[in-house]
């Protein structure tokens, strides 16, 4: 037994080990990128352009200069960063929001045609983006939606993966719950609001993070619909920095440093719950 007890042991330290230097190296393969990117901030932009990203640090080449310009020079970036923080925030609690009605519906209730909804549901999640772009261009066309923050809304209110994750992590939670709340008096959206939703905090922090690094990356679908540059979203904005007749680098590689900080901010402000939710919403159902 103690023999048995000590490989035990054993076969725990290592498997530690092993995982510290597994994490420890996507931690590297991870940061190294966004490190080269950080010292890049502080190089002339032709410096950029003659030798790329790399992790070299000169202090003789290195300044504030492309921050100063930042915060003072001509352009738009801050209208375009301004722009990309309030579509996030609306389209984040929008999903949010509608998914999590959609989920607790497939979770809570049995209605006709509820497993063929869902299996239309991860149907969605197996179509590619670029599949549906055209037809759903289309669509916000015909309803007038193009050159509008809604027409970047709409279509994706009903997250497919975000629903899912909904209905899995829902399927834990005793339906005894629901008719409890019934009883007591409790209206469907009562029900929903005062019991399902404050249980639901860990998967919508998760859900929130995930969404939000989504739409604030996002480039196809906001460059099909939006068409005034005073709307453009900050990858947009960005991206019209190079052009075949001048590339402004400065401002590129300060601003695609400086536009990390928002996604920064918001797993620090959930990631309490973060683990909690990706976990609960993995094993449930």
């Amino acid at each position: 037994m103690a023999q048995q007890n000590v490989g035990g042991k054993t076969k725990i330290i290592w498997m530690k080990i092993i995982l510290f230097v597994l994490f420890t190296l996507l931690a590297i393969v991870i940061l190294v990128p966004f490190a080269a990117m950080v010292i890049a901030s502080f190089k002339d932009g032709k410096e950029l352009i003659q030798y790329g990203l790399n992790l070299k640090i000169e202090p003789a080449k290195m300044s504030l200069k492309n921050y100063v310009y930042l915060f003072t020079g001509e352009h738009s970036y801050f209208t375009w960063f301004i722009n990309s923080v309030f579509l996030t925030v609306v389209q984040v609690v929008l999903t949010l929001l509608v998914s999590a009605c959609v989920g607790y519906g497939f979770a809570a209730y049995n209605f006709k045609g509820k497993n063929f909804f869902f299996v239309c549901v991860l149907l969605i999640l197996m179509v590619p983006f670029e599949i549906l772009m055209l037809p759903l261009y289309n669509q916000m066309i015909g309803m007038k939606l193009s050159n509008t923050y809604t027409g970047i809304v709409l279509p994706f209110m009903a997250n497919a993966s975000t629903i899912f994750f909904f209905r899995q992590y829902l399927e834990g939670i005793p339906k005894e719950l629901i008719s409890a709340g019934r009883v007591d008096g409790a209206t469907e959206y009562g029900i929903f609001a005062r019991l399902i939703f404050p249980i639901m905090k860990p998967a919508m922090a998760s859900m929130a993070i995930l969404n939000g690094m989504t739409y604030w990356n996002n480039f196809l679908w906001p460059l099909l619909i939006l068409r005034d540059d005073k709307k453009y979203t900050l990858p947009i904005g960005l991206n019209t920095l190079l052009t075949p007749y001048g590339n402004n680098y400065d401002l590129l590689i300060v601003g695609s440093c400086f536009s990390v900080i928002p996604i920064l901010i918001l797993f620090l402000c959930f990631q309490k719950y973060f683990i909690e939710g990706m976990v609960a919403g993995a094993v449930k159902g």
